[in-house]
C-alpha cells in the first residue's frame, strides 16, 4: 500500500531523488526476484509487474514505463562482467521486468521514469556475509554513474499485519528496538555488526521472519564499499507505517 499511502518515507524519497546527482541508471536489487544463480535483467521495456493479490485494485493499474535504451544496456552489461568477474556467473534475461520491490520506490524517487532502470536478481539462499559481498561485487557501478538501490523492508513481519491495522497504528515496540539497533551499526558503518545481525539484534527473527527482505540492505552497503571498507550510511527516518513496518532507508556512499 506504500504506492497509495506514502506516509512520511514518500516525500522523503521524493526528496532525495531531486537531491542526488542524476544517474545513468539505476540497478535494483529485490526481494521479490530470487533466482538459484545471479541473473540481470536487459529487458528494453521492462514489464511493470503487479506481484501481490488482493490489495487495492488501483494499485494493478499503476505503471512504471521506463526504457532501458542504451545507456541502460551499457550498465547492465557492466554488472554482468563485474558480477563475472567475482565468480557469481551470471545470466542475462529478458524474461523479467520491474517488481513491486523496484517500482513502488522508483515512483517517488523518479516519479517521471526517464531514467533507465534494470533489476539484478537476489541470489537464494545468501547468508548476510555473502549479501555483503555480493553487493561488493558490483561496487564499480559506482563509478560508471549507476545508482544501486537495495529495495527491502527494515522490518518485515506480514504475518503481524492483520486486516483493519491503519497507516498510523500504535507501534510496536520490538520494531524501534530492531531498527534503533540496525540504525547504529548502519550510522558507524559497521558492516560485520549487520551480518552478525540475526545472532545479536534483539526482536531479528521476529522482525524478519525469513531474511530476504533484509538482505538488501547488505548488498547496498557492501555495493559502497572501498577496499574492503565500509562507508557509514545516512539515514532517511521514514518512520513506522501500520505499527510494524520501519520504513527507514538508509544512503551509502555519498560524495563528502
Amino acid at each position: 500500500m506504500f504506492a497509495l499511502e506514502p506516509g512520511q518515507a514518500g516525500p522523503l524519497l521524493t526528496q532525495l531523488g531531486q537531491s542526488l546527482p542524476r544517474p545513468k541508471a539505476i540497478a535494483v536489487i529485490s526481494p521479490h526476484w530470487m533466482t538459484r544463480g545471479s541473473a540481470v535483467c536487459v529487458a528494453d521495456e521492462p514489464e511493470t509487474i503487479h506481484d501481490f493479490g488482493g490489495f487495492d485494485p488501483r494499485l494493478y493499474q499503476m505503471q512504471y514505463p521506463s526504457k532501458l535504451g542504451v545507456a541502460g544496456m551499457e550498465s547492465a552489461q557492466t554488472a554482468i562482467k563485474l558480477l563475472a568477474n567475482a565468480g557469481w556467473n551470471p545470466v542475462a534475461t529478458d524474461r523479467w521486468g520491474l517488481d513491486h520491490g523496484t517500482w513502488v520506490p522508483l515512483l517517488y524517487l523518479y516519479p517521471h521514469a526517464d531514467v533507465p532502470v534494470f533489476q539484478i536478481s537476489l541470489p537464494a539462499g545468501l547468508s548476510l556475509a555473502q549479501a555483503l559481498a555480493y553487493g561488493q561485487a558490483l561496487a564499480g557501478l559506482r563509478s560508471e554513474g549507476v545508482l544501486l538501490i537495495g529495495s527491502g523492508s527494515l522490518t518485515h513481519n506480514l504475518s503481524e499485519f492483520r486486516g483493519g491495522r491503519v497507516l498510523d497504528a500504535p507501534i510496536s515496540p520490538y520494531v524501534l528496538e530492531f531498527a534503533d539497533w540496525v540504525r547504529e551499526a548502519v550510522t558507524k558503518g559497521d558492516a560485520q555488526k549487520l551480518t552478525r545481525t540475526f545472532e545479536e539484534a534483539p526482536h531479528a527473527h521476529r522482525a524478519h521472519p525469513t531474511d530476504e527482505h533484509y538482505q538488501p540492505l547488505l548488498v547496498a552497503m557492501g555495493a559502497a564499499m572501498l577496499k574492503g571498507q565500509a562507508n557509514a550510511g545516512r539515514l532517511i527516518d521514514g518512520g513506522v507505517a501500520y505499527g510494524i513496518l520501519s520504513m527507514d532507508s538508509f544512503v551509502f556512499g555519498e560524495a563528502s
